[in-house]
């Protein structure tokens, strides 16, 4: 009985070498087709001179790739790519006060305007005293209006992360509505209406 099983287990074990062979000789056909580098070659490979020949081409390179990688980062900043943002402006949920604050109308954006027209008024002997009340009393609403988006921004963080887990955003929220919209960096992703969800 012994030897049947052997007989038969033999020929298995056979038929196992051999597609071992095959699958083996397969594998080296679909290699890299070229020998394995040694490391004389390899080091060879990368061996540069310490100081470079020409000290003004390797300057030049040098400004050419630091001004691609600044100009890179701008861009990235300016799209939203989070890796590009600053520490302030990066997590989902300043993503979403911006997108919030982005599609709302803020008489904050309206500052540096008003700003300018007072300034103008000024020079009018007549309206310098009522210019100065306006832009008092504009500074009073837009205040006010920050305060309300702060609020409303805070609220709306809490429906969607959860009450518990709402970072400090009210501020942030209020620094982005004074600024004028084509100045906001990163750059608004929404258009006005398109309150995030």
């Amino acid at each position: 009985m012994a030897a049947r099983d052997n007989a038969k287990s033999a020929p298995s074990a056979a038929e196992k070498a051999s597609a071992d062979a095959v699958a083996h000789a397969e594998a080296i056909a679909a290699g890299k087709g070229r020998p394995t580098p040694s490391r004389k070659e390899r080091e060879a490979a990368r061996k540069r001179p310490l100081v470079p020949n020409d000290r003004k081409e390797a300057a030049k390179a040098h400004r050419a790739k630091m001004n691609e990688a600044r100009e890179r980062a701008r861009l990235g900043m300016a799209a939203g790519e989070e890796r590009y943002l600053p520490q302030r402006d990066r997590g989902p949920q300043k993503k979403f006060v911006r997108d919030y604050v982005d599609a709302r109308w803020s008489l904050g954006e309206f500052m540096i305007p008003v700003m300018f027209a007072v300034i103008v008024l000024s020079f009018v002997p007549t309206l310098d005293i009522y210019a100065i009340l306006a832009l008092w009393a504009f500074f009073l609403v837009a205040i006010i209006d920050s305060t309300i988006l702060g609020w409303l921004v805070t609220r709306a963080l809490a429906r969607k992360y959860g009450a518990d887990r709402v970072e400090k955003v009210r501020w942030y929220a209020a620094m982005r509505s004074l600024q004028l919209r084509v100045l906001r960096l990163p750059k608004p992703q929404v258009k006005r209406g398109e309150f995030p969800s």
